[in-house]
């Protein structure tokens, strides 16, 4: 994993029932990384659009299926890895594969409409998609805003004296 700290890998039956699993998992994740209420409540929506997603391809299938979603925990970033193919994945060598999105990749199963990506990539600092045997969507949030918060109310202060 490169300079990561940590990795978290999370294995289910791509049914809706476990959407809310993840959700879980991820708040658990982000807010031991310091993330704030509101970037958890973004990232809570940005990984239920992936995995609704992930959800929606699988059942095109007719076993069903199961969808892997992988954690890449650094000090300054969270990274995400949803899949609908159930395989476990070599996460650094995906996402060497997972080229910068562009507005013609190919993302048509992702939500009707597009409003899933939209979402992510409004949420997220960095949205990435790896259409194969199935869809992968790669996600990136920076731990930056309450950093950001510090340093604007810090300057702030300082005019006033």
């Amino acid at each position: 994993m490169g300079k990561s700290v940590d990795y978290i890998e999370v294995k289910m039956p791509a049914k809706p029932e476990y959407v809310g699993v993840i959700r879980l998992t991820l708040s658990g994740i982000a807010s031991r990384m310091g993330f704030g209420y509101e970037e958890i409540e973004d990232l809570k929506i940005a990984i239920s659009e992936a995995c609704t997603n992930a959800v929606q391809h699988a059942y095109n299938r007719e076993e069903g299926g199961e969808m892997i979603v992988g954690f890449g925990i650094y000090a300054d970033k969270l990274e995400m890895m949803i899949a609908d193919d159930g395989k476990s994945f070599n996460f650094e060598q995906i996402k060497d594969q997972l080229g910068p999105y562009t507005g013609s990749s190919p993302i048509d199963q992702l939500s009707e409409g597009g409003l899933g990506l939209y979402l992510m990539e409004t949420l997220m600092d960095e949205v990435r998609v790896l259409n194969h045997s199935g869809v992968t969507v790669f996600m990136t949030k920076f731990v930056s805003g309450e950093r950001v918060y510090h340093d604007t109310s810090t300057i702030s202060d300082y005019e006033k004296n």
